[in-house]
């Protein structure tokens, strides 16, 4: 059966500013069916940015929720996730999807699952996506070895994912807020 894959999404969080990118991609087994997909939505007046990765219209859905748990909870990305974990794991519906999401305000990043989990980074970076692990290794290269701004780490460890991962390509979005 073939999967739908190809979509990387990284966020840092530095210095009171946070960043989350994501690449275009969208494959269909060992096909590309789109290249310039946009998997990031700015929420709470810009304040909050999220992303995702998984199944699109998943991550609609997703994203709708999310961003009624924010206006119920404003400047409280952290109780805002917990709502939606909550709800993600207990409704017999949203329990089926499969996507995830990265959250982001200024001081904090979050990812968020179906299966509950609502998780902080130590370090203030996070990825989700087919090439996580790639965009991850990179941005903490970049973070602890440049004085780069998190927008800039974001751009440029995407970058260097899509040299890596196949699942990855150079139509990146940016969205910083500061």
């Amino acid at each position: 059966m073939n999967e739908i894959r190809g979509t990387t999404v990284l966020a840092v969080v530095k210095d009171n500013s946070a960043s989350i990118g994501a690449d275009g991609q969208v494959t269909f087994g060992n096909t590309v069916i789109k290249s310039k997909a946009v998997k990031l939505r700015k929420m709470a007046e810009g304040k909050v940015v999220v992303g995702f990765a998984g199944s699109v219209a998943d991550a609609f859905t997703l994203f709708d929720r999310v961003e009624k748990h924010i206006k119920e909870h404003p400047d409280q990305l952290n109780r805002a996730a917990v709502a939606l974990a909550r709800e993600w794991r207990k409704d017999k519906i949203l329990r089926r999807l499969e996507a995830m999401l990265i959250a982001a305000d200024r001081s904090s990043v979050l990812l968020i699952s179906g299966q509950g989990d609502v998780i902080s980074p130590e370090d203030g970076i996070i990825a989700i996506g087919s090439g996580a692990p790639y965009a991850t290794a990179a941005a903490r290269a970049l973070v602890r070895h440049t004085q780069m701004n998190p927008g800039d780490i974001v751009k440029k460890a995407l970058e260097i994912t899509s040299e890596i991962c196949i699942y990855t390509n150079k139509e990146i979005t940016v969205e910083v807020i500061n």
